[in-house]
């Protein structure tokens, strides 16, 4: 037996239910705003260089990276 729900529209909730929603997608988009903030490229760019570092070493010389002995 299967059964389809359907979507609620805005008007079907909860005037709290609607606030807390938009809410939620706003904060959703800030986020994804700050990540766009001037600088925030250069971060971006050096973790992706990070990685493709760590993805071209071989498994032996990611392990030893420390530059001091461990005692």
């Amino acid at each position: 037996m299967s059964r389809t729900i359907d979507p609620m529209d805005e008007e079907d909730l909860d005037p709290r239910e609607a606030d807390r929603d938009r809410r939620r997608d706003r904060e959703a988009l800030a986020a994804q705003r700050e990540l766009m903030r001037a600088g925030m490229g250069k971060v971006f760019k050096q973790i992706q260089d990070a990685q493709k570092k760590a993805a071209e070493e071989p498994p032996d010389e990611r392990r030893g990276r420390s530059k001091r002995p461990r005692p």
